[in-house]
């Protein structure tokens, strides 16, 4: 049996809704395409955002009580990383300082959203890493 497996979506518990849909709709472009104020059909209060393709579900809930390095990594292009750093900053966000790494890697910035939750936005592909690690 040959199965095809895809990301359906991604869901955040939230403690602030709004501000951590802001945060997607300033870093990712995303759009919002639901709020469920006015009709919950889930366990709390949630929002739909899509950043191209991909579906983010926002909940409210209690945040994360402590940072871990499990994360979500995006990929971007290298010459946006300042962009992208500046608007990090704006948002008041937490940075992690980069870990070393081979050149093949890329680079990447970390940091922690609102909720203790840990992204990464990447400028290299799988296939670059595997490249300096099996040499």
């Amino acid at each position: 049996m040959n199965k095809k497996v895809s990301i359906s979506h991604l869901t955040f518990i939230v403690k602030d809704i709004e501000k951590s849909a802001t945060l997607f709709k300033v870093l990712f472009d995303a759009k919002e395409v639901y709020d469920s104020i006015d009709k919950n059909f889930s366990h709390s209060r949630e929002k739909f955002l899509l950043i191209d393709d991909l579906w983010i579900a926002l909940m409210e809930g209690e945040e994360l009580p402590s940072q871990t390095y499990n994360h979500i990594a995006f990929k971007i292009e290298k010459d946006e990383m300042a962009n992208y750093l500046r608007q990090i900053e704006s948002l008041g966000l937490s940075l992690l300082s980069d870990r070393s790494r081979i050149a093949e890697e890329a680079q990447s910035i970390y940091f922690y959203d609102y909720d203790n939750h840990l992204f990464e936005l990447h400028t290299g592909t799988l296939e670059e890493r595997l490249k300096g690690y099996l040499k």
